[in-house]
Protein backbone atom coordinates (compact mmCIF):
# COMPACT_ATOMS: atom_id res chain seq x y z
CA UNK A 1 0.00 0.00 0.00
CA UNK A 2 1.34 3.41 -0.94
CA UNK A 3 0.99 6.28 1.48
CA UNK A 4 1.08 9.96 0.53
CA UNK A 5 3.23 11.91 2.99
CA UNK A 6 5.37 15.03 3.00
CA UNK A 7 9.13 14.67 3.41
CA UNK A 8 10.95 17.92 4.10
CA UNK A 9 7.98 19.81 2.69
CA UNK A 10 7.62 17.83 -0.54
CA UNK A 11 4.77 15.41 -1.28
CA UNK A 12 6.16 11.88 -1.61
CA UNK A 13 4.38 8.57 -2.19
CA UNK A 14 6.02 5.86 -0.07
CA UNK A 15 5.53 2.18 0.66
CA UNK A 16 7.44 2.36 3.97
CA UNK A 17 5.52 1.46 7.10
CA UNK A 18 8.09 2.68 9.66
CA UNK A 19 10.59 5.51 9.95
CA UNK A 20 13.45 3.02 9.58
CA UNK A 21 11.93 1.69 6.35
CA UNK A 22 11.36 5.24 5.10
CA UNK A 23 15.01 6.12 5.63
CA UNK A 24 16.05 3.01 3.69
CA UNK A 25 13.55 3.81 0.94
CA UNK A 26 14.98 7.33 0.70
CA UNK A 27 18.56 5.99 0.55
CA UNK A 28 19.55 7.47 3.89
CA UNK A 29 22.01 5.57 6.09
CA UNK A 30 20.24 5.36 9.42
CA UNK A 31 23.53 4.67 11.22
CA UNK A 32 25.13 7.90 10.00
CA UNK A 33 25.91 10.50 12.64
CA UNK A 34 23.73 13.57 12.70
CA UNK A 35 20.57 12.10 11.16
CA UNK A 36 17.43 13.31 12.94
CA UNK A 37 13.74 12.72 12.21
CA UNK A 38 10.59 14.55 13.26
CA UNK A 39 7.03 13.39 12.55
CA UNK A 40 4.27 15.99 12.63
CA UNK A 41 6.51 18.34 14.61
CA UNK A 42 7.69 15.83 17.22
CA UNK A 43 11.24 14.50 17.28
CA UNK A 44 11.47 10.72 17.04
CA UNK A 45 14.35 9.13 18.93
CA UNK A 46 16.69 6.96 16.91
CA UNK A 47 15.83 4.02 19.19
CA UNK A 48 12.15 4.37 18.15
CA UNK A 49 12.65 4.45 14.35
CA UNK A 50 11.93 0.72 13.98
CA UNK A 51 8.57 1.00 15.76
CA UNK A 52 7.35 4.45 14.70
CA UNK A 53 4.73 4.04 11.96
CA UNK A 54 4.48 6.12 8.79
CA UNK A 55 0.85 7.06 8.24
CA UNK A 56 -0.91 8.60 5.28
CA UNK A 57 -0.74 12.38 5.57
CA UNK A 58 2.27 12.49 7.91
CA UNK A 59 4.59 15.50 7.69
CA UNK A 60 8.11 14.15 8.16
CA UNK A 61 11.31 16.15 8.42
CA UNK A 62 14.62 14.38 7.92
CA UNK A 63 17.74 16.33 8.84
CA UNK A 64 21.18 15.13 7.96
CA UNK A 65 24.60 16.70 7.60
CA UNK A 66 26.08 17.24 4.16
CA UNK A 67 29.34 18.52 2.78
CA UNK A 68 29.67 21.79 1.02
CA UNK A 69 29.97 25.40 1.74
Amino acid sequence: MTRQIRVNGDPVPVAATTIAALLAEQGIDRTARGVAVAVNGGVVRRTEWDETPVRDGDDIEIVRPFRGG
